[in-house]
């Protein structure tokens, strides 16, 4: 466990989360994270829509799950791979795995037309085209006349 200094008022969940997240080989590691990567997310605002952009290399298309519930846009993926080496008898003589997942959720406002959300993956980002009703979007400047 690790030596930090403690307040009085919340030292026991402090404790319980030092003690589970320590490799009792030596080290620390933070169990929660483990197979979790969160990509970068890059959002962008214009006259029209909203563009979010996820860097996510190496993946395809069908690893992501796009969904939309109650006006939160929630991004996922999840990959699972898997190595083996045999020797001439089909036993192992090394079986490498991995996992990994993220996810990521957006409160969209109101702003958008959720009818017209679309979504395009290139070049390990995914682009997610948040287009705004005809009523958000920015009008042209004009005169009005005083009656």
């Amino acid at each position: 466990m690790s030596l930090i200094k403690r307040n009085d008022t919340n030292w026991l969940p402090s404790v319980f989360d030092d003690m589970f997240r320590t490799d009792w080989l030596g080290g620390t590691t933070n169990v929660n994270s483990i197979g979790t990567s969160i990509p970068a997310v890059n959002i962008r605002e214009d006259d029209d829509s909203f563009n979010v952009q996820v860097a996510a290399p190496g993946k395809s298309k069908e690893d992501f799950n796009i969904e939309l519930d109650n006006d939160v846009l929630t991004i996922s993926a999840e990959e699972k791979r898997e190595n083996e080496t045999t020797d001439k008898n089909g036993r192992f003589t090394r079986k490498e795995f991995s996992y990994s997942n993220f996810k990521r959720s957006f409160s969209l406002p109101d702003s958008v037309d959720s009818s017209k959300i679309s979504a395009s993956y290139n070049n390990g980002v995914l682009e997610i085209a948040l287009p705004k009703k005809e009523e958000a979007k920015v009008q042209a400047k004009r005169m009005i006349d005083i009656s």
